[in-house]
């Protein structure tokens, strides 16, 4: 068995880690130590953003009575999507009790945060998918408050598509705020009154830094790299398809991995002949941004079996992983690191970006090897609770006190001991030589 690579990236993924973390800690500072007055001046020194941060009831209303029905209907069936997907994560996690041992009970309650905090990118292009991804997914799981961000639009107000978005997905507080100011601000309740328990939603380099530097104080999603796509193809794959799957998620930006594992030579340099002319044919925007992508960042490699394909798959742990072969049941099985799985050309990472129902804020350079994307579960607090009755009680105290005193922990032991004074006066349990040190 081996691996032939047909073309290996020039780069790995480069996120200039350190003078982001500089630039975010300067200007977390800044707000931290100047509040509003300091998310204002980024605001018009970043964004040339000059007017109000909250945005308006009545705005909204304007804005949204300016969208085109069509667009309209198309981001409310995107939006249901999202939201019945999330309602039924929420479903599968339940309440409940049981008694671990006689009269000794234990149980779970679930629990919403209380406030979220909602980033929407703009940049190069108007994502308005992300607005509803983390939106709808944390009033799905219960949150009573969601506090969104998006940035000015070329200086202008949040783009009409992305304010749209956030309203119907349901926001409770709309910002145009963006960049580190937009995180600073969330965490610690600017402009709303109300700070963030947990913030989510993608961003760039100085997004994700500012996010990584807050957590603790705040729950984040995931620590966000470039966007990545991993398409594993064999002989029955359509050459055209996979190609334009690889160019669909290169156009994302310039550090944004794309990667073929192929079982068939000749699917795999068909669709590596095909990738610079798809990536040729697109806008300029797209095409700079594709054309370095899979330069730089794309690889290609045929494999001798479709365990060693999906060993390698599982290497990588792509953020995005399509499967184009044959026997798709098999796949499904054996693949366990990868944020979102899409089995057989009928499916497609574009499907996940935009409108299918589960979410598209995923887990980026390797981190699906340990963790999965944005879901309900973010949202949620699974609650421990316990209680028992005095029988109860006196096995758990025998048991406290011994192991506490093996660990030197005579406070702990004391704890027990008292319960069984008080309510088994005369006991003779053995409870743990005392600790002298």
């Amino acid at each position: 068995m081996a691996v032939t690579w047909l073309k290996r990236a020039a780069r790995t993924p480069a996120s200039n880690e350190d003078a982001a973390r500089e630039v975010a800690g300067r200007m977390i500072a800044a707000i931290e130590a100047e509040g509003e007055a300091a998310a204002r001046r980024f605001a018009r020194e970043l964004d040339k953003w000059e007017g109000e941060i909250l945005v308006t009831e009545e705005e909204i209303a304007r804005n949204a009575a300016a969208i085109p029905a069509q667009a309209r209907e198309d981001i409310d069936a995107a939006i249901a999507n999202v939201r019945r997907f999330a309602e039924a994560q929420r479903a599968s996690i339940t309440d409940f009790e049981i008694e671990v041992a006689p009269g000794v009970m234990a149980g779970q309650r679930v629990v919403p945060v209380e406030c979220v905090g909602a980033y929407v990118p703009t940049g190069r292009y108007a994502h308005i998918a992300s607005a509803y991804m983390g939106i709808a997914t944390a009033k799905a799981a219960g949150v009573k408050d969601v506090v969104a961000c998006s940035a000015p639009y070329r200086g202008g107000p949040i783009h009409p598509l992305v304010l749209y978005a956030m309203h119907r997905a349901g926001a409770d507080t709309i910002l145009t705020l963006g960049g580190v100011q937009a995180i600073a601000a969330l965490a610690l309740g600017l402009f709303s009154g109300r700070a963030a328990d947990v913030i989510v939603g993608p961003g760039n380099k100085f997004v994700a830094e500012a996010k990584r530097m807050l957590f603790g104080r705040v729950g984040i999603d995931v620590f966000a790299g470039p966007s990545e796509v991993a398409v594993i193809a064999d002989g029955t794959a359509d050459a055209e398809i996979v190609a334009a799957d690889l160019v669909g998620q290169t156009e994302h930006g310039h550090e944004s991995p794309a990667w073929l594992i192929a079982l068939d030579r000749a699917l795999a340099e068909a669709a590596m002949a095909r990738v610079p002319e798809l990536i040729a044919a697109l806008p300029p925007t797209a095409r700079d941004a594709a054309d370095a992508a899979w330069r730089d960042y794309g690889e290609v490699a045929v494999c001798d079996t479709r365990e060693e394909a999906a060993s390698l798959s599982d290497r990588y742990a792509s953020e995005h992983l399509e499967v184009q072969c044959a026997d798709l049941g098999w796949w499904r099985e054996r693949l366990v690191n990868y944020g979102s799985l899409f089995l057989g050309e009928e499916s497609t990472v574009a499907f996940g970006d935009k409108c299918s129902g589960p979410n598209h804020v995923l887990p980026t350079k390797a981190a699906a090897r340990y963790s999965a994307g944005l879901s309900v579960h973010k949202f949620l607090k699974p609650l421990t609770w316990q209680s028992a009755t005095r029988e109860g009680a006196k096995r758990l105290s025998e048991i406290t006190a011994r192991i506490s005193r093996l660990e030197g922990m005579e406070a702990h032991a004391r704890t027990a001991d008292l319960r069984l004074a008080r309510w088994f006066p005369g006991h003779n349990l053995p409870l743990g030589e005392p600790v002298q040190g």
